[in-house]
C-alpha cells in the first residue's frame, strides 16, 4: 500500500491533498508565487489525527515537514517533492481561558494575534510580540522558541509555556497539558520540544501563560549618537521605570531613514539627525502617572547628556505610528532585489563595534546594495536585512561568512531567536561545541529513530 492510500485510509481523503491542488500552497508567506512541492498535505485536525499520520509516516519510513504559519526565515519549511507535509492550520482552536490560573490552552495552529486577542478580552495580557503576529502559529513559535519585542521583560516564548502535547516520531502522544509554574518531578520533557525546530516531535496543544493586562503602556523614540550611550541610557531608562520597560529597540540610522522616507508609508517622528534611534516601551498601571515618570526621565536624561532628542507617543494613533515603524520590515525588504536575513546575539556593549565593523565588511562585497541593521538591543539581538543583486549561492556564503565567524571569539550566537533551518547548518559549530552538538544528535536518534521528523533542518 502507498504512503498516500495508507494517509487516506486512515484520515479520510478529505484531510490528505495530493496532485495538483498541493501546488496551490507555499513554503513561505514571502514565496506565495512558488508552488509548493511535496507529496502530499496532511490536514489533522486533532491531536489523534496527528498521531495516526506519524504512525502511517513512521511504518512507510516516510519524511515529513511541519508546517505552521510559514513565517520562519532559516528554512525550516522548506520541502522536497519526496516529503509529505504535516499542515497545522485547521487545529487552530483555543480551548480554554483561565482566568483564575493565568493560562490558555490552545491547540498549535492558534495564530498569536488571535491569542493575544483573546486574552485581552480577559483583560490579561499573552506578552510575546512580533510583527509577523497576524500569520504565525503558536506551534512554531514554541517549536523555534520564539523571541521578538518583548524578551528584556517577558523573556523567550520557553518562558511563557507552561504545558505541551506533542507527537513523537513514531505517533506516540506525549502530553502534559499542565497549568503550574513550579513543576520539579525529575526530567522537564517539554523543553525538549520547544526550540527543536520540530525535529523531536509535532507540537499539537500548549497551556500558555499569561499576566494581568497593564492599564497604561508608553512609547518614546529617542536620538543618540554615540552607542556607549546607548547602553548607558539602557541602564538609567530600566533602573528609572522600576520594572516597568518592557522593550528597548534600537535602529541604526540608514535603517531608521528607509523606514521613514517615501515610499515607506511612516513619517519620522524625529530628524535623520542621529546615528541611532531607541524606540522603548513601558507597561504600567496609570496612564497619566506613567506619561510623567517616562518624560521625567526623559528630560533627565537630556540633561545629562545621554541623549540627543526624544519623542512621547501622546495617544493611541501615535503608539500605533511608532511601532509600525519597528514592525514593518518589509518596507525594507521591498527595497531589495534579493534580501538575506540575519539574527544574531552577541554581549550588548560590544554590539556597536561588531555591527559597524561588519557593515563595513558587507559593504565591500560585490553585488550588495542595502545593509540594513536593527534590533533588541536589551536582549543582545541584532538583525541584518542585506540588499543584494542576485541570489548565487558564492554571494550568500559571502555575506554568511561576513556576520558569522566573528561572534564565535566574543560568545555570540548565529541565531537568536529564528532556529538554525536549513540555511545556518553550516555555522552551528561556531556557537556550539562539538560534545553539544553530540548530544542533540543522540537525542534526535533516540526520539526519531528512522530520521523522519523535518530531516535535514538543524543538522
Amino acid at each position: 500500500m502507498s504512503i498516500i492510500t495508507a494517509l487516506q485510509k486512515e484520515l479520510g481523503s478529505e484531510k490528505v491533498l495530493t496532485g495538483e491542488v498541493v501546488k496551490d500552497r507555499y513554503v513561505h508567506i514571502w514565496k506565495m508565487d512558488e508552488p509548493l512541492n511535496a507529496k502530499a498535505v496532511v490536514l489533522p485536525e486533532s491531536t489523534d489525527d496527528v498521531a495516526a499520520a506519524m504512525r502511517v509516516c513512521h511504518e512507510h519510513g516516510q519524511a515529513v515537514v511541519v508546517h505552521g504559519g510559514l513565517t520562519n526565515l532559516v528554512g525550516s519549511t522548506e520541502t522536497h517533492s519526496e516529503e509529505v507535509v504535516i499542515a497545522m492550520e485547521r487545529m487552530n482552536a483555543i480551548e480554554e481561558v483561565d482566568e483564575k490560573s493565568r493560562t490558555m490552552t490552545v491547540q498549535s495552529g492558534a495564530i498569536l494575534e488571535n491569542i493575544q486577542s483573546a486574552a485581552r478580552e480577559k483583560d490579561l495580557l499573552f506578552p510575546l510580540n512580533f510583527g509577523a503576529k497576524g500569520t504565525a502559529q503558536i506551534g512554531g513559535a514554541i517549536s523555534t522558541n520564539a523571541g521578538g519585542l518583548r524578551v528584556f521583560r517577558y523573556g523567550m516564548t520557553r518562558n511563557l509555556v507552561l504545558g505541551l502535547e506533542a507527537v513523537l516520531a513514531d505517533g506516540t502522544v506525549i502530553s502534559s497539558l499542565k497549568k503550574i509554574i513550579k513543576d520539579n518531578s525529575a526530567y522537564d520533557v517539554k523543553q525538549l520540544f520547544i526550540g527543536s525546530e520540530g525535529t523531536l516531535g509535532v507540537i499539537t496543544r500548549a497551556v500558555l501563560k499569561l499576566v494581568e493586562a497593564p492599564k497604561s503602556r508608553i512609547s518614546a523614540f529617542v536620538g543618540i549618537n554615540d552607542y556607549t550611550q546607548v547602553v548607558d541610557f539602557l541602564k538609567f531608562m530600566d533602573s528609572g521605570l522600576a520594572g516597568t520597560m518592557s522593550a528597548y529597540e534600537l535602529i541604526w540610522n540608514t535603517t531608521f531613514k528607509t523606514l521613514t522616507s517615501p515610499p515607506a508609508p511612516s513619517k519620522p517622528p524625529l530628524p535623520h539627525d542621529y546615528n541611532y534611534y531607541v524606540l522603548l516601551e513601558s507597561l504600567g498601571s496609570h496612564q497619566e502617572n506613567d506619561r510623567k515618570k517616562m518624560e521625567t526621565l526623559l528630560e533627565e536624561a537630556l540633561n545629562k547628556g545621554l541623549i540627543k532628542d526624544a519623542a512621547m507617543a501622546q495617544n493611541a494613533a501615535d503608539l500605533t505610528w511608532f511601532w509600525t515603524i519597528r514592525e514593518d520590515v518589509h518596507v525594507l525588504v521591498s527595497q531589495c532585489t534579493h534580501d538575506q536575513h540575519f539574527d544574531i546575539s552577541l554581549p550588548i556593549p560590544l554590539i556597536g563595534d561588531y555591527v559597524d565593523e561588519a557593515t563595513q565588511r558587507i559593504n565591500k562585497i560585490s553585488d550588495i546594495e542595502h545593509c540594513f541593521a536593527f534590533g533588541h538591543i536589551a536582549d543582545g539581538n541584532v538583525h541584518f536585512i542585506i540588499g543584494k543583486k542576485h541570489n548565487d549561492a558564492s554571494l550568500t556564503r559571502q555575506i554568511n561568512d561576513a556576520i558569522y565567524p566573528p561572534l564565535q571569539t566574543i560568545g555570540g550566537s548565529v541565531s537568536a531567536e529564528h532556529g538554525i533551518g536549513v540555511h545556518k547548518k553550516a555555522y552551528l559549530h561556531l556557537c556550539r561545541s562539538p560534545q553539544e552538538i553530540e548530544l542533540m544528535k543522540t537525542l534526535k536518534q533516540a526520539l526519531d529513530t528512522k530520521n523522519i521528523l523535518n530531516r535535514g533542518k538543524v543538522f
